[in-house]
């Protein structure tokens, strides 16, 4: 009988790389695929494409597996980078890693795999796929037994005919065993560092690169109460909570008694006016959510889940919270939190969870504020966001 194949995406990176030997030690077939993703400014100091090739060229080498290349850098900036810039431009705040994993990690790599002859592909995510026990020839994503590194939030959008072509090698182990595992096989990249953000990104400032790609105004920078604090530099360059970089310095008139100052937080977009509403302190009212309304979404199963209480992330480095669910009409859910949450952002995704089973998720349209306007800065500005 001949092994199965499996074609792994192997980005240089120890977890890929761990996941292949792991493949390798239970018999499969294994293929490496190494995607490339983004052409503009290669040659630039952010980007490491060329040495993860070459790590990941040396890794398969070791493990003894043959390894391609392939170029999907106009299926990326198609499907991917060109939905990036409509969302930040429309002051929104898009989560690409989602679309990533959807349109290529699990479309055109899958197809790229099945056209080699794949049985099945893998990735390093940390991340858990089953057959359901209740129902043959469906299959679910669930939580990674490391609950610290799990990743199933990112891959929220993945369907039945995804899942079920899908190994995840890591989902039962933890990060330090698998840092100890690369040692243990002599893998060149055992200590290499573990990525952050998007190649095309890199370490760059943000600001600069989207800047080459983004129209923008600059317009007046905003409190609750109406005041002008300062300017922006274009509402696409601020995102819901962000504290660093919005360019407020010491304002005495917004200074507690002892001459001492609270952090100022971004609160609010007013696409239509080109306002930013900032606010002081990290618990303002502004900055909380009570609930929220979603759009685009995706259920693994293909279907909704039933109307109920389950729990949700609203930003991957989030503990659960307690929520109810319910769909609005055929398009649109709606989220109910048990305890209000912090800077709830329009373009990042809300995934939902029955205990480790991930159900799906859509993209944060609306948060659902409880604070009633008290003036008609409060007024302009919660109409305009749009809360209710």
């Amino acid at each position: 009988m001949s092994k199965k194949k499996v074609v792994i995406g192997l980005s240089g990176g120890v977890d890929s790389s761990v996941s292949a030997a792991l493949l390798k030690q239970q018999g499969y077939e294994v293929i490496g695929l190494f995607m490339k993703n983004w052409e503009d400014d290669d040659d630039d100091e952010y980007c490491s494409t060329r040495q993860d090739w070459i790590d990941a060229v040396s890794v398969a080498d070791v493990l003894g597996i043959d390894i391609e290349a392939v170029n999907f850098a106009a299926e990326y900036k198609d499907r991917v980078f060109a939905e990036f810039l409509r969302e930040y431009q429309a002051g929104r705040t898009p989560n690409p890693d989602v679309l990533c994993n959807a349109e290529i990690k699990f479309k055109a790599f899958l197809d790229h795999a099945m056209h080699l002859g794949a049985d099945l592909i893998a990735t390093g995510h940390y991340a858990r796929v089953r057959e359901s026990a209740s129902e043959a020839g469906r299959f679910e994503l669930l939580k990674a037994v490391d609950h610290t590194k799990d990743q199933s939030y990112f891959l929220h959008r993945l369907n039945q005919a995804q899942l079920s072509k899908t190994l995840f090698p890591l989902g039962e182990i933890r990060k330090t065993e698998v840092r100890t595992m690369a040692e243990q096989l002599g893998l060149p990249n055992a200590r290499k560092k573990d990525s952050t953000g998007i190649c095309f990104i890199g370490e760059r400032p943000f600001r600069d690169f989207l800047n080459r790609y983004l129209s923008y105004q600059p317009g007046p920078m905003k409190t609750p109460d109406g005041d002008t604090i300062g300017e922006h530099v274009g509402l696409s360059f601020y995102t819901l909570g962000q504290r660093k970089g919005i360019g407020i310095g010491g304002n005495k008139a917004h200074q507690n008694a002892d001459g001492s100052s609270d952090a100022w937080y971004v609160a609010r977009k007013d696409i239509a006016q080109n306002i930013l509403y900032v606010v002081q302190g990290h618990d303002h009212p502004w900055l909380l959510a009570d609930g929220l309304e979603a759009t685009q979404n995706s259920w693994i199963a293909g279907v909704p889940p039933a109307p109920g209480v389950m729990s949700a992330k609203t930003r991957y480095r989030q503990a659960d919270v307690g929520c109810r669910f319910s769909m609005m009409d055929a398009v649109r859910m709606r989220v109910d939190f048990d305890v209000a949450q912090w800077a709830v952002t329009p373009g990042q995704s809300a995934v939902l969870y029955q205990g480790d089973v991930c159900l799906g998720g859509g993209i944060i349209d609306t948060p659902l504020s409880a604070v009633t306007p008290e003036t008609p800065a409060d007024l302009a500005a919660l109409t305009a966001a749009p809360f209710p």
